[in-house]
């Protein structure tokens, strides 16, 4: 790589990356927006994980794009450090409208800075996998291009997959996607959600009651990644137990080289609701 190229790392606080993994590869992260009935909030950066989920006991917030200040900021702020270079990757482009947002407020700097804006197809740890990948390859050296194409190899083998325990918060949303929003409440008929190739919720198998659709969800991932290496990440809504439990079950019957468990961020929660379990994984060489 060149001495003179110089280049930032850009996410949204839909990855689900903790502050720790953020500093560690110095990743910069734009707060999406919560907005609620007498108040708004960036994501992460002034409500917490724990705080939203106090406040969907009385209503259901809405979620919105991030400040276009805090985007412009942040270039601004690139500029000003002697960046040269500008890896941005995005939430899924087809469940919310940052990536074309950044796309349009960030072609005034490319006279200046180099950017790529990258549409992940996915979101939560799905998203974060990606952005850390890209992180690694740029810390052993990778020129941007390459940096991209190392997350973009993460989301080709990437499954991610997650149970709720109510489609109510993903309808009134408007996130439902081609999940199938009138299973049979009295059946409690669960699906198993994945985000296909294109970004978008979509149903890949159904149980019979929430504790089988997680079971269901394990053999799902089985099914996928048989034997291979793979780098797995739990994801939660305010259910650390129930993820350790999950994590602690994939570890038995698939081939485990590194794992996470995350809390999902706000913005995701209010679509998702308490009781989340979710598992993201990809094959990793060997």
């Amino acid at each position: 790589m060149e001495n003179n190229v110089k280049t930032a790392l850009i996410t949204d606080s839909a990855c689900d990356l903790s502050d720790e993994q953020l500093a560690r590869y110095n990743i910069r992260m734009i707060p999406l927006r919560i907005v609620c009935r007498d108040a708004e909030y960036r994501d992460r950066f002034e409500l917490s994980q724990d705080q939203i989920y106090d406040m969907m006991d009385t209503e259901l917030p809405k979620t919105s794009l991030p400040h276009p200040e805090d985007i412009h900021a942040a270039y601004t702020q690139l500029i000003g450090d002697g960046y040269t270079d500008v890896i941005h990757i995005c939430i899924s482009a087809a469940m919310s409208g940052t990536w074309n947002m950044v796309r349009v407020l960030t072609e005034e700097y490319k006279d200046r800075l180099n950017i790529r804006v990258v549409d992940s197809k996915t979101l939560s740890a799905g998203l974060g996998t990606m952005v850390l990948a890209a992180a690694r390859a740029l810390e052993e050296g990778a020129d941007p291009d390459t940096a991209v194409q190392a997350a973009q190899k993460v989301r080709s083998s990437q499954l991610g997959m997650f149970v709720i325990r109510t489609l109510e918060y993903l309808r009134k949303g408007g996130r439902i996607g081609l999940v199938e929003g009138v299973l049979g409440n009295l059946l409690q008929i669960k699906p198993i959600i994945f985000v296909n190739n294109e970004g978008i919720y979509e149903t890949l198998a159904k149980a019979r009651g929430y504790k089988a659709a997680v079971e269901q969800m394990i053999q799902e991932a089985v099914k996928r990644f048989g034997k291979k290496k793979i780098d797995l990440s739990i994801v939660h809504g305010q259910a650390p137990e129930d993820a350790q439990t999950l994590l602690e079950k994939l570890k038995q019957v698939l081939n485990v080289a590194g794992s996470i468990i995350a809390p999902v961020s706000p913005v995701l929660a209010i679509h998702s609701g308490r009781g989340l379990l979710g598992i993201i994984a990809y094959t990793v060489d060997k």
